[in-house]
């Protein structure tokens, strides 16, 4: 999974979790045009994008599986794996609206609208094509920062450690008097 789905997956699980506590069932009645707005939304940042393929992969697993088990009937599982992931495949409308109404219960109509607008403009596009390499490059950024952040604070507090205990270290004459 790029850097750039999993950054539009947690937005999603963030803000689905966000409405999920934040209001009371009776405050989520949501209009018509707020969702339609959210829909929109979400099909310009391609929220739900990375979940396409769930579906096909649970059957593909599922078919690996029974064919392991049951190699003799391969063309059987084949089919009916088959059959069964299309009837299923209407479900991921489901999805989609759920994801609507947790966008919705988050942002204002407005600001769909504002989101829709500015990711389906070029510099939105923009964002979201180049964001993950730029993300990247962040990351390795602040990777090489915080290796040098730490080397240097190790540095200096060893550096003032040492210090400290070379001062409080009796010198070579005065241990000798003590003797």
């Amino acid at each position: 999974m790029t850097l750039a789905k999993r950054a539009r997956l947690f937005a999603l699980t963030a803000a689905m979790t966000f409405a999920a506590f934040s209001l009371p069932a009776s405050a989520q009645e949501i209009s018509e045009s707020h969702l339609k707005a959210a829909r929109a939304a979400i099909d310009a940042i391609a929220a739900t994008d990375d979940f396409d393929n769930y579906l096909p992969l649970a059957a593909q697993t599922l078919k690996a599986e029974l064919i392991q088990q049951s190699p003799n009937m391969v063309d059987l599982i084949n089919a009916t794996v088959d059959e069964k992931a299309l009837d299923l495949a209407s479900r991921r409308a489901d999805l989609e609206n759920e994801a609507a109404h947790a966008y919705a219960r988050v942002f204002s109509e407005e600001d769909l609208n504002n989101i829709t607008e500015f990711y389906n403009s070029p510099t939105g596009q923009k964002l979201l094509a180049d964001g993950p390499i730029v993300t990247r490059e962040v990351l390795r950024a602040a990777s090489v920062w915080r290796r040098g952040i730490e080397r240097d604070l190790s540095n200096s507090v060893t550096e003032q450690l040492e210090a400290a205990t070379n001062a409080q270290a009796p010198s070579g004459n005065e241990a000798e008097s003590g003797q």
